[in-house]
């Protein structure tokens, strides 16, 4: 009878702890619940949402999409949408850098460097928009049987500067009152501010 009460006892000992440990992932479980099983939301990844497609210090970089029953126009419109991103954030920047530069070097016509500096701006981006380099692709067929296309694009800094020295070169408006050294010290400083920007920092 001993024994069968020590048994007993240890087989209820046993029991209760498989009964807490029940309990307790039971109660954990509650706990972790996603937020799409207790308020019905969906979380949806952007593609190219990752820091490398994200403009920095050295680079201009932008992203996309574009939708259509047909691929290729699906491709063009992605790329476009991209571009003229792009073309926004390097006209911004060239704007913010040449409004900088003339408040604090003494410029001749300051509304006249301006507008030809921006004048040039345009010129240049246009130019290095034509051979951008593509950063990434993504495909979707959509259920409507549409196609939607993804492209995230780059446009070196450096490229950007160089079209710019040389678009100063063959206007001697600008290039008088045009200091190499110190746009480019105003330049680097507005793209590591973009990049926090790009960033969310």
């Amino acid at each position: 009878m001993k024994l069968n009460a020590r048994s007993l006892i240890r087989s209820g000992a046993i029991l209760g702890s498989f009964v807490i440990a029940f309990a307790a992932c039971k109660s954990k479980k509650k706990v972790t619940t996603p937020i799409e099983k207790s308020t019905g939301a969906i979380e949806i990844s952007v593609p190219f949402s990752a820091k490398e497609y994200y403009s920095d210090k050295e680079n201009f970089r932008s992203k996309s999409s574009g939708n259509s029953p047909d691929l290729q126009t699906a491709k063009k419109i992605a790329m476009q949408n991209a571009k003229s991103e792009m073309a926004g954030l390097i006209q911004t920047t060239v704007k913010k850098v040449t409004d900088q530069y003339t408040q604090q070097r003494t410029v001749g016509n300051q509304i006249d460097f301006n507008n030809k500096f921006e004048e040039l701006a345009r010129e240049v981006t246009n130019q290095e928009l034509v051979d951008v380099k593509v950063l990434g692709e993504k495909l979707f067929q959509e259920p409507n049987n549409t196609y939607t296309y993804w492209v995230a694009i780059e446009a070196n800094k450096q490229a950007v500067l160089n079209g710019i020295d040389k678009g100063i070169a063959n206007n001697q408006k600008i290039a008088q009152d045009y200091d190499k050294k110190k746009f480019e010290e105003i330049f680097n400083a507005e793209m590591e501010k973009l990049a926090k920007e790009r960033a969310g920092n």
